[in-house]
């Protein structure tokens, strides 16, 4: 797609991808807008708008054939291809992490692990081993690493982002509960599970 999408519009198909993403994996071939409404909180009419502006994937009444509009999206969102990430934290999150399918099926490999204990460098978590931070310069360039996953705890997610932006990634996703200072051309992207549950939270009960 030539055009860059909006903010909104790529996060609504995130979501519908990541819900196709789980039907297929679960057997199911076609799947309704209604459905995808129900697992996204996304209402079903702007739903189909969405996928009717990529393609004419769904037929009124039978549904979305899976693999029409999950091949679509992935190719939207750049997912087709093999993306390398880093992971930052080999503790007990970042071993989660690492062991996850969940990368491998949108073409995401993780494509080396760090962690400043040196008691942990060279243990294997999810195929890789682990390596010193001091290495993360290098080998983010050997490996084109684009991505940074920050799985450490606050008072040491600073240092590794900064690390991370030095060797030139320019996306971090941070899991720690720390306020990042990156340069403005470095996105950070924050989860924080506790503070999405208490949104989820705020509209149940009110």
């Amino acid at each position: 797609m030539a055009e860059r999408l909006t903010v909104g519009v790529a996060a609504r198909l995130s979501r519908y991808l990541q819900v196709l993403t789980q039907a297929k994996k679960m057997g199911k071939d076609r799947i309704s807008s209604q459905e995808i409404a129900e697992y996204t909180n996304i209402n079903a009419t702007q739903i189909r708008r969405d996928l009717s502006s990529f393609g004419r994937f769904g037929k009124r009444g039978v549904g979305y054939n899976i693999d029409s509009p999950l091949g679509e999206i992935r190719k939207i969102l750049r997912t087709q291809g093999q993306h390398n990430i880093a992971l930052v934290g080999a503790g007990r999150l970042g071993g989660a992490i690492a062991t996850s399918p969940i990368f491998a099926e949108h073409g995401i490999t993780i494509a080396a692990v760090f962690d400043v204990d040196p008691d942990k460098a060279g243990r294997i978590i999810g195929g890789v081993p682990v390596s010193p931070l001091e290495q993360l310069a290098q080998l983010v360039d050997e490996r084109n690493i684009i991505v940074g996953v920050l799985a450490v705890p606050a008072d040491t997610a600073q240092g590794a982002a900064d690390a991370l932006v030095v060797a030139g990634v320019k996306i971090i996703f941070n899991y720690s509960q720390a306020l990042l200072t990156t340069p403005a051309d470095v996105q950070v992207h924050t989860s924080n599970p506790a503070v999405e549950l208490l949104y989820a939270l705020y509209f149940h009960l009110t």
